[in-house]
């Protein structure tokens, strides 16, 4: 199971509103080979940390492809390019943020030749990926904690569940 997290808090210049580039950046990925198999509900979340930008939408995806971790992240980055996502300050505000949460049971510390961890490694501590995962796979294992999506997501500090609210779309 590959799954991807889906997030952005800013309106794209092509597509308009978060929601639209976060759906537009699914069909960049299609046309690029990694197809959606699986999409949670779409969440509207607080920023993390706190301030003062937009609130973010928020999504996971499980998606069926033949490439390389690396090599998808590549691709992964080359759609937040394509959407207008700038790269520089951390925890910014952004237009489109794809991360590879998981890759099978791929377990990867990162290093010097390739920083990719895998599984990302604060998927467990966030509520606005923890939270759509339980949407779409509550009985998946984490590679390297062992636990499931739920008994992670019931592990969560009640302040990380703070402002994620089920968008209706």
């Amino acid at each position: 199971m590959i799954l991807i997290a889906l997030g952005g808090n800013l309106e794209t210049v092509a597509f308009g509103s978060p929601l639209e580039s976060l759906k537009a950046s699914l069909d960049l990925l299609a046309a690029r080979g990694v197809k959606t198999r699986r999409l949670s509900r779409w969440y509207r979340t607080a920023p993390v940390p706190p301030s003062d930008q937009p609130w973010f939408h928020n999504a996971v995806g499980e998606v069926v492809s033949d490439l390389a971790p690396e090599v998808l992240l590549e691709t992964l980055h080359e759609v937040e390019a394509r959407l207008g996502r700038e790269r520089g300050v951390r925890w910014a505000a952004r237009t489109v943020d794809l991360d590879l949460l998981a890759h099978g049971m791929t377990i990867r510390t990162g290093d010097a030749v390739s920083p990719l961890e895998l599984p990302h490694p604060r998927l467990h501590e966030r509520g606005f990926v923890l939270r759509p995962l339980l949407d779409l796979a509550p009985d998946w294992r984490h590679p390297v904690l062992g636990r499931t999506t739920r008994e992670l997501y019931d592990a969560l500090l009640p302040t990380a569940l703070d402002g994620i609210e089920v968008l209706e779309d």
